[in-house]
C-alpha cells in the first residue's frame, strides 16, 4: 500500500479544488448529503479497486446517494451488537440502580459499566478493521449482500492485516487533518472533512487491492 498517495493523489487531479467543493457543498445537506459525501468516497473506493487513472470523481448524486445508504445499512448491522449490548446494559443499569443504593449495588454497577467500556473499546477497533474490508466487497462486487459476506468479509482481513491496520491509522490521521480547517472558519472545516473523506476511501480501495492480491498469491503457492 502507498499510504502517502492517499493523501496526496487528490491534488494531482487539476480540477480537485472544483471536485471536492461541489461535493462538499452537497454534504450540507441535512442526512441526504452526508449519505452522497459517503458514496462519493465509496466510488473513488471504486475506482482505485479498478485501477482508474483518475481516481478523484465527479459527483454523481443519485449513484452516491445508493452507495451512501447502503454503506449506512452495512454500517448500522455491523454496529448492531454494541447496540444491543448498550441496551442491554442500560437496563441492568437503570434495574439494579432502582433497587438498590447499597455498596453492593454500586459495585455491581461499577463491575458492568468496566465489562461495558472494555465490550466497547474492543468492538470498536474490530469494525474499525473490520468495515473498510466490508465496504470494499460491496462496492468491488456492486452487491449489497457482498458486505454481509462474513466468510469473504474476514477472509480479507486475514489475507492482509496489515492493510487494515493502515486504513485504521489513516482514519487517526485524518481525525487529525479534519479538523484543521477551523483556520479558515467554516468553509475550511467542511473542506479538510471532505478532503479527509477522500483519503479514507481511497485506502479503502487500496487496502482491497492488497489483500485480494495476496489471496491470490496464497492460493498460486498452494
Amino acid at each position: 500500500m502507498d499510504f502517502g498517495l492517499a493523501f496526496s493523489y487528490v491534488f494531482q487531479d487539476k480540477d480537485w479544488l472544483r471536485k471536492v467543493g461541489i461535493v462538499a457543498l452537497i454534504s450540507l445537506i441535512p442526512i441526504l448529503g452526508q449519505l452522497v459525501l459517503i458514496g462519493w468516497s465509496l466510488n473513488i473506493t471504486k475506482r482505485v479497486i479498478d485501477r482508474h487513472p483518475e481516481p478523484l470523481p465527479e459527483v454523481d448524486f443519485g449513484g452516491d446517494l445508493a452507495r451512501g445508504f447502503s454503506a449506512f445499512v452495512i454500517g448500522f448491522v455491523y454496529s448492531l451488537p454494541i447496540t444491543l449490548f448498550a441496551l442491554v446494559f442500560g437496563i441492568l443499569d437503570s434495574v439494579v440502580a432502582g433497587q438498590s443504593s447499597s455498596d453492593a449495588a454500586n459495585t455491581l454497577i461499577a463491575i458492568l459499566s468496566l465489562c461495558f467500556g472494555l465490550f466497547a473499546f474492543l468492538y470498536g477497533i474490530a469494525i474499525a478493521i473490520v468495515l473498510p474490508a466490508a465496504y470494499g466487497n460491496y462496492i468491488a462486487k456492486g452487491n449489497l449482500s457482498a458486505g454481509f459476506a462474513l466468510g469473504e468479509v474476514f477472509g480479507l482481513v486475514r489475507a492482509n492485516i496489515g492493510a487494515y491496520l493502515i486504513v485504521l491509522l489513516g482514519s487517526f490521521v485524518g481525525g487529525l487533518i479534519a479538523p484543521l480547517g477551523t483556520i479558515l472558519c467554516v468553509v475550511g472545516v467542511i473542506l479538510t472533512y471532505t478532503y479527509t473523506v477522500a483519503v479514507m476511501g481511497h485506502l479503502y480501495g487500496q487496502a482491497y487491492n492488497a489483500a485480494t492480491q495476496n489471496r491470490v498469491v496464497v492460493s498460486a503457492a498452494s
